[in-house]
């Protein structure tokens, strides 16, 4: 089997998978939702207009829930390969002919597309408030957003390679991105942000994701553009990388 319909065929399973599982597409888009009428109905008219393009909080945030969408998802993803070694699949998949990096691909290609639909519900929401999406900053926002999943999916398959449990992975990645998500401007402008705080947030590559997805939504100006979509770009494919290889280079299942 070549490389492409090996991809293909381990694609169409992730999604049948996904599509089976309506809960986790429920978990996912319910938590940020949730976190975003607390955040909206106990804030907003105590902050009121932020910083960047004077959009309402209201508004501000909805680019950020987008991505806790494509976050919660992408741990969905990656967790399929825990399942998949505990089922055996993962076995059946390394000895055959196919190639592995297209393991990798296809939970990737397939997780993503899940995230990028989910992520979309919350999206739409904005033209409701008072936020316009033009065609241009329709592609924009799905491109930052299939960044975002291809990292995180990435580096989330690159991780369930060596945590062996659902519940262990779920709490390491909890760890590590929960608080990457907090610092990425999603909830508030980073130049706001302390000293500290704000050097953090320069250096956390999803800060710069929403910078680009809200550059396309016509809502900031605080950065680079060109500068964000190259950090943007260089996340996914460091990602994505990353996943591929961890697959590639194992010669056992553990």
């Amino acid at each position: 089997m070549n490389g492409s319909g090996a991809m293909s065929a381990l694609a169409v399973r992730e999604l049948v998978r996904q599509v089976r599982q309506p809960s986790r597409i429920v978990a996912s888009v319910a938590t940020p939702l949730m976190l975003w009428l607390f955040l909206v109905g106990g804030f907003s008219d105590a902050i009121g207009d932020v910083a960047n393009g004077g959009a309402s909080l209201t508004a501000y945030t909805i680019p950020g829930m987008a991505s806790l969408t494509v976050m919660f998802a992408s741990i969905f993803a990656a967790i399929s390969l825990i399942q998949d070694r505990q089922d055996g699949m993962l076995r059946v998949a390394l000895v055959s002919p196919a190639p592995r990096w297209s393991i990798a691909l296809s939970k990737i290609g397939a997780g993503s597309l899940i995230a990028l639909i989910q992520a979309l519900i919350i999206l739409f929401a904005l033209p409701f408030l008072g936020v316009q999406i033009t065609p241009l900053g329709l592609v924009g926002s799905v491109l930052a957003l299939l960044c975002i999943s291809t990292a995180l999916i990435g580096l989330g398959l690159a991780m369930a390679w060596i945590v062996d449990s659902t519940q262990g992975f779920h709490g390491v990645m909890n760890a590590l991105l929960m608080p990457m998500w907090l610092l990425s401007g999603a909830v508030f402008p980073v130049e706001e942000a302390a000293g500290w705080m704000r050097f953090i947030a320069l250096a956390n590559p999803l800060t710069w994701a929403h910078a680009a997805m809200r550059w396309s939504l016509g809502m900031s100006d605080a950065f680079n553009p060109v500068l964000a979509w190259g950090i943007c770009v260089a996340f996914a494919l460091f990602g994505a990388g990353l996943g591929v290889w961890s697959i590639a280079r194992s010669r056992h299942t553990r």
